[in-house]
């Protein structure tokens, strides 16, 4: 199993909202090196939810991939703020279906990440406006506590 962690605005998208929802297809990765990671997801991966541009930000739950990666259908809608008309050619973007796993009882917040010195190195840290990133499981188990 490969861990992974994406990245939404709660305000567009949230933990809750998926909880709700239970399944619910994630698109809009406008970023090729997030888009090629999207298309490396296996049904049955572990994902960290991470809630962005928010205070705080941080990891606000858990999903699993419940469909890997197929063409993403905001890229060729001219209504989504996602379109791209070069997509009607290619297939350019990709988007994957995510499944409710669950809420964590407090978000782990990007500050405590940042301070701790196990995770330097996480994806998170040093390439931060990735909204799309494997983790290692190493990684997954101390943010975790597993």
């Amino acid at each position: 199993m490969t861990f992974w962690l994406m990245k939404s605005e709660p305000d567009e998208f949230s933990i809750d909202d998926l909880a709700r929802k239970g399944c619910n297809l994630w698109d809009g990765v406008r970023n090729y090196q997030a888009r090629n990671f999207m298309r490396e997801m296996q049904t049955g991966d572990l994902v960290m939810f991470y809630h962005s541009s928010c205070k705080p930000a941080g990891i606000a739950g858990i999903m699993e991939i419940a469909r890997t990666a197929y063409p993403d259908p905001s890229a060729v809608n001219p209504q989504s703020p996602y379109y791209d008309a070069k997509s009607l050619q290619e297939n350019r973007w990709s988007a994957v279906d995510v499944r409710f796993v669950r809420k964590l009882p407090q978000i782990i917040t990007l500050e405590s990440i940042k301070q701790n010195p196990a995770l330097a190195d996480m994806l998170l840290v040093t390439r931060s406006r990735l909204s799309v990133m494997p983790v290692e499981e190493n990684h997954w188990r101390i943010l975790l506590g597993e």
